[in-house]
């Protein structure tokens, strides 16, 4: 019970960082970008909390498949990986990065840090980028197939296998474009009120299988329906972008910028969120 617990509060996280936030309201603003002046990324000239050291922060308790073992500095989990990816480029060594505790809330609220950067599932938003910096997106949420045991859907290994089930999707949501630009289903997608609305959907064997993003898929699997697993994830436009978070107008924003940029470049990021979005996550790539 302790377990479970644990993991809804750390989940609740992840899905309050892939929406809004509360009383914030979206006026289409771009996110803010990083720092334009000339600047020098080289290790010694890096401005950082304290000399010498990359802090980074988190929230605690840390959950997989981000962190592995509530233990950031391991560097095992997706964002464990990725920020120790980026400190690579920036120059320092693992002995080099210190972990210190940021609440998820706390961490996008104006003002000075005690952190370098943080990662956090915190997604990029215009009300937040006038409070704080982002880096370049380093994850995009992609949508996620769930089916219960014994569905129609739930041996689907394709794409092309999910194109005679009967799919639930929230209204207002982005799953419902994905559904139809990459499914195709034969039927049209049932479309639900609310999340409560879209699980008691799948309990009842209303549809086959419902669609959502992958971080949310995550937590209903875990939390709301035991009996259901994530069938495979599929790339669609218009998921929410995560980004390290910096304060607002910091030197390093451009430097986190070109390290992430150089780990696209190389396919690490990609292996990186393979390894620990996919496989760990038990989540394969549906084409």
């Amino acid at each position: 019970m302790r377990l479970l617990a644990a993991i809804v509060l750390a989940l609740s996280f992840v899905l309050a960082a892939c929406g809004e936030d509360e009383g914030e309201q979206d006026i289409g603003e771009p996110a803010a970008e990083s720092t334009a002046h000339a600047h020098s990324c080289e290790k010694g000239d890096l401005q950082t909390f304290e000399d010498g050291v990359l802090t980074i922060g988190t929230d605690k308790p840390a959950f997989p498949p981000y962190f592995i073992d509530d233990d950031p500095s391991n560097g095992r989990g997706f964002e464990s990986a990725v920020a120790y990816a980026i400190a690579r480029e920036l120059g320092f060594e693992k002995s080099e990065v210190e972990w210190t505790v940021v609440p998820f809330n706390a961490s996008y609220r104006p003002g000075p840090k005690d952190f370098d950067f943080d990662v956090n599932q915190i997604s990029i938003t215009p009300q937040r980028a006038r409070r704080v910096d982002f880096s370049e997106p380093y994850f995009t949420a992609p949508q996620a197939v769930i089916a219960t045991d014994g569905s129609p859907a739930a041996d689907a290994s394709s794409l092309a296998d999910l194109e005679d089930v009967t799919i639930g999707v929230q209204i207002g949501t982005t799953s419902l474009d994905a559904v139809n630009a990459s499914i195709q289903p034969s039927t049209q997608p049932k479309v639900f009120d609310d999340s409560n609305a879209v699980v008691t959907a799948i309990k009842q064997g209303q549809v086959d299988a419902v669609v959502v993003d992958l971080p949310t898929a995550l937590f209903l699997t875990a939390v709301e329906l035991p009996d259901a697993g994530v069938v495979g994830q599929f790339e669609a436009p218009g998921g929410d972008e995560w980004g390290a978070l910096l304060e607002k107008d910091s030197p390093l924003t451009p430097c986190v910028n070109e390290a992430i940029d150089r780990l696209k470049e190389s396919g690490e990021l990609e292996e990186i969120t393979q390894r620990w979005m996919s496989e760990s996550a038990d989540a394969p790539v549906l084409q």
